[in-house]
């Protein structure tokens, strides 16, 4: 772990918070709820985002954008805010660029990162110029060709929409007479929707924490979910669930996992954190990047406050380094 600086950036928490003072932060706003498909998600990284505040007495305030709109948040004159929503019209961009016409300071990555991280299409295609590895996709349409496509992926093939989360709308494909509807279910949440190869083998997520060249990998994860299926109930309510760390993995493996995770987090131009899930060919033990979320959870059962514990920074003590960090970006 030492080669990506974990225990460095711990001590830097460490010292950055020694010399911040919570009334300087000024008046905070969390914007968590929203209007996408994670509503219920964000609602819950949001209140732990604001008791963690209150716990260090940051005069913090709650903000649902789904429930009040851009004038009554250029209102509330907030002198910086943590973004905790998720998905569309918080993780995408748009909520970004509102920020950045608003002049308020957020935390996390700027319009561009945003808006290219939340479409797997583009940030697939993307990676693959930097020679990073990411599984075979195509997108699919009302009038593919089913039969080509699994030719061309094999079976299992991951179905998905391109700008949904937390497995919203995801099917497991393992018989070719499946793909139509798991293609119906898809097409509900969003107008684009990708057939991906999938790879079979652990599943591993990678925070990352930091800007540019400055950015460091947090230490792996390894999940284990029942029958191998990481679903939206088992990401935010199963008990069943096991997150690994240390991963028991070989730590040349994991140390390639967090190179791979920081070169897919600089090539987005990502800022301020994120988290780049990866799985590992079982054949091969080659890992593969699936995506990058820009505004990771911030629940009970989330992993990057999980991997910060690990690399010895509490939940609070997070928050309020990310919230130091906050910034416009244009």
């Amino acid at each position: 772990m030492d080669k990506f600086m974990t225990p460095i950036w711990s001590d830097q928490v460490k010292k950055d918070l020694a010399l911040s003072n919570p009334i300087a932060l000024g008046k905070v706003g969390v914007l968590l709820g929203g209007k996408s498909g994670e509503r219920e998600i964000s609602l819950m990284s949001g209140n732990g985002v604001l008791e963690a505040l209150h716990s260090k007495a940051v005069n913090a305030h709650a903000f649902d954008t789904g429930e009040r709109g851009i004038t009554e948040l250029k209102n509330q004159n907030f002198d910086r805010v943590f973004i905790a929503l998720h998905g569309r019209y918080g993780e995408d961009g748009t909520m970004q660029g509102a920020l950045e016409q608003l002049g308020i300071p957020y935390t996390g990555s700027g319009v561009l990162a945003s808006a290219l991280a939340i479409d797997k299409q583009a940030t697939k295609r993307l990676w693959s110029s930097f020679d990073l590895a990411t599984p075979k996709f195509v997108m699919l349409k009302k009038d593919s060709n089913l039969d080509e496509v699994v030719k061309y992926l094999g079976l299992p093939i991951i179905v998905k929409p391109a700008r949904e989360g937390s497995s919203l709308g995801f099917s497991k494909v393992t018989d070719a007479s499946d793909l139509k509807a798991a293609f119906e279910l898809a097409e509900k949440l969003d107008r684009d929707v990708m057939a991906e190869e999938c790879i079979i083998g652990d599943e591993l997520t990678c925070p990352i924490v930091g800007d540019g060249e400055s950015a460091r990998a947090l230490p792996v994860i390894r999940i284990v979910a029942p029958n191998s299926n990481y679903d939206y109930h088992n990401k935010y309510f199963s008990d069943d669930t096991r997150y690994l760390c240390p991963t028991g993995l070989d730590l040349r493996l994991e140390e390639e996992v967090q190179a791979l995770a920081l070169n897919a987090y600089r090539a987005l131009g990502c800022m301020g954190w994120g988290r780049a899930d990866v799985m590992i060919d079982n054949k091969t033990n080659k890992p593969y990047l699936l995506e990058m979320n820009t505004a990771p959870g911030m629940t009970s059962h989330s992993l990057v406050p999980m991997a910060a514990k690990a690399a010895g920074v509490n939940y609070a003590d997070l928050v309020m380094w990310l919230l130091s960090k906050a910034g416009l970006h244009s």
